[in-house]
C-alpha cells in the first residue's frame, strides 16, 4: 500500500483523477468526518489507494490541526495529514462517483466506531 507523507504527495495523487460525478450510494456527502455504519459502505465499489498511517510509528498523535479554530468532526476543517484524525487514515476511491474518501476507525472505551469523510483538495494543508 502507498504511504503518502505530505500535503503535496496527497494533492498529486488526487490531481490524477477525473472530477468526481454525483454519487447516489449510501455514504451520502460526508463533507466532515461521519460515523459509518458497516453496511453503508459500498465495498463493491471502493478501492484502498493510499495510507497516511505512518508505518515507522508504533503510535501516531492525537494532537490535532485547526488553525482556523475549526472543530474536528466540521465539514471546514483543515485535512492535516499529519496530525489526528488523518494520520491513522486510509485513502478509498469510489468507482461509482470517483471520489476519494479518507476512512479511519475511532476506538473509544467500549466504542468502535468507523469514520468516513469525503476528501476534498482545497482543505488539505500541511
Amino acid at each position: 500500500m502507498k504511504f503518502i507523507q505530505t500535503a503535496a504527495e496527497l494533492r498529486s495523487a488526487l490531481a490524477q483523477t477525473t472530477p468526481t460525478r454525483a454519487c447516489s450510494c449510501a455514504l451520502g456527502a460526508c463533507p466532515g468526518w461521519e460515523s459509518l455504519a458497516e453496511y453503508r459502505w459500498e465495498t463493491g465499489q471502493m478501492t484502498q489507494v493510499a495510507t497516511l498511517c505512518d508505518p515507522a510509528l508504533e503510535e501516531a498523535t492525537l494532537e490535532e490541526k485547526h488553525p482556523q479554530g475549526t472543530r474536528y468532526d466540521a465539514p471546514d476543517a483543515p485535512v492535516a495529514i499529519q496530525f489526528f484524525p488523518y494520520n491513522r487514515s486510509d485513502v478509498w476511491h469510489c468507482s461509482r462517483c470517483n471520489r476519494h474518501l479518507l476512512r479511519y476507525t475511532e476506538f473509544g472505551g467500549y466504542n468502535v466506531d468507523p469514520r468516513v469523510r469525503a476528501l476534498d483538495p482545497a482543505k488539505i494543508i500541511d
